[in-house]
């Protein structure tokens, strides 16, 4: 059987009036016309055509499910808007209805791609809630920046790799890419995850890390340094290369100050705003590193200051490594075991769970400790009336969480500032004006990741 024939009429192109016409005069031009085709219309009434053209949000070049409405004229692009909401999973809503150590379940999801810092900005903001801040085992503070910092490194990797990939560049991909492997081994060898590892808790993190994880580390850093020097020479060192990213998406420090972008977008402006050197926490401060910036505040400076910032990362990686050394033995989380998760968590041949040592104590000798178990897992622990306020230095720029609590074991209300969704403000600044290639070029400079940007 033939299909039904549609005898609907076709929708007409989309067309918006030229300059600043305002809509009234274009209605009056339209119906000077009466009947006729649309296009034919539009072109007489307007004096011209633009085309609007949707690139995503089913486009691998958008780093996600990222919509983008360009309105072009030739390969020009005249107007660019970015529309997001494609992958809102109402995480920030689910965590008013789980207990305070659960949300670190939900956060560490937002942004897939940097998974630690969110788990490490809530941890710190219900901590300062709930006045242990300075309670925290130094080994677990440690901890933290460590895996922070092997993260950092990965993000950029990925951010490296599938911006070279897009430019037809593949071989940065498969070593950018491989390189990240380095460190989701050193994660799973941590945490039992590659990804999503809800590891750091409020009070510090879930487990030590494993017996000889130090010198697989080191061993990981030197692999991960020698692949980041290919990489540099790849892309840095390649005329045609840095050709292609001089001059592309260039926003400059007033525009980044005006829509309140951080990260490396405006680190390549020249200002050097860090929040682990501005606002320290996990002790950052006893930490020596730079933070480096460049003038040239385009796509090709972004990439210098992503690979330069590896290397910094590195560096701060070396010398955790040398206070876990140091440090080895030492609790990883708080003395208060009021808050502190109660079973001994470890990682076995299946991932990480509760130690068959403890649940053979908690469940053959103490019922105080299994009652105690129970209660902490089931219902969680009470937080103090308040709110607070915690900052920390994401890949994409400034990570902040606002964290209410109205005395009850659940978040009343937990807000998390994404750096991405910011960023993506400067879509349209950094893409007018230019060609359509450029978009793609823009987009992968400020390195969204739309888990973060919808939440």
């Amino acid at each position: 059987m033939s299909a039904p024939t549609d005898h609907r009429p076709h929708a007409p192109h989309a067309t918006r009036p030229a300059g600043n016409e305002d809509m009234a005069s274009t209605v009056r031009a339209f119906e000077a016309y009466g009947d006729g085709d649309w296009d034919d219309i539009a072109r007489e009434a307007i004096g011209e055509e633009r085309i609007v053209v949707n690139m995503g949000p089913q486009h691998p070049s958008t780093h996600g499910v990222l919509r983008l409405m360009l309105e072009i004229d030739g390969e020009t692009v005249t107007e660019a808007r970015a529309g997001i909401g494609y992958l809102h999973t109402g995480i920030e809503k689910n965590m008013e209805f789980r207990t305070w150590t659960q949300g670190t379940t939900f956060c560490t999801r937002m942004d897939y791609v940097a998974p630690l810092f969110q788990e490490a900005a809530y941890c710190l903001a219900v901590e300062k809630l709930l006045g242990i801040t300075d309670d925290v085992p130094e080994r677990a503070s440690v901890i933290r920046v460590l895996m922070m910092e092997l993260n950092r490194i990965a993000s950029h990797l990925v951010c490296l790799g599938t911006g070279g990939n897009e430019m037809g560049a593949t071989t940065v991909m498969t070593i950018g890419f491989t390189a990240r492997e380095e460190i989701l081994r050193l994660f799973e060898a941590v945490t039992g995850l590659r990804m999503n590892h809800a590891y750091i808790r409020p009070g510090g993190v879930a487990v030590d890390v494993p017996e000889g994880f130090t010198t697989q580390a080191r061993a990981a850093l030197t692999n991960v340094r020698g692949y980041l020097k290919q990489l540099s020479d790849l892309m840095l060192a390649n005329p045609i290369f840095k050709a292609r990213l001089t001059g592309v998406g260039v926003l400059n420090l007033s525009g980044c100050m005006a829509l309140a972008m951080t990260g490396p977008v405006l680190r390549s402006t020249g200002l050097p705003y860090d929040v682990r050197k501005d606002n320290p926490y996990c002790g950052y401060e006893t930490y020596d590193f730079d933070v480096p910036t460049s003038k040239g505040a385009d796509c090709y400076d972004r990439v210098v200051l992503r690979v330069e910032e590896c290397y910094q990362s590195l560096k701060i990686v070396e010398q955790a490594l040398e206070r876990l050394d140091r440090t080895e033995g030492e609790p990883v989380m708080v003395a208060d075991k009021k808050i502190a998760w109660p079973a001994q968590l470890a990682v076995g041949g299946d991932g990480q769970g509760n130690s068959l040592e403890h649940i053979k104590k908690i469940m053959g000798t103490s019922m105080e400790a299994l009652i105690h178990h129970f209660k902490l897992v089931t219902e969680g622990f009470r937080v103090p009336v308040g709110q607070a306020w915690q900052t920390v230095e994401h890949p994409r720029g400034e990570l902040g969480v606002h964290v209410v609590s109205d005395g009850g074991t659940r978040p009343y209300r937990a807000h998390f500032r994404d750096p991405s969704f910011n960023n993506l403000q400067g879509v349209s600044v950094m893409c007018e004006g230019g060609q359509v290639a450029d978009v793609v070029v823009a987009v992968a400079s400020l390195d969204p990741v739309l888990g973060g940007v919808d939440r």
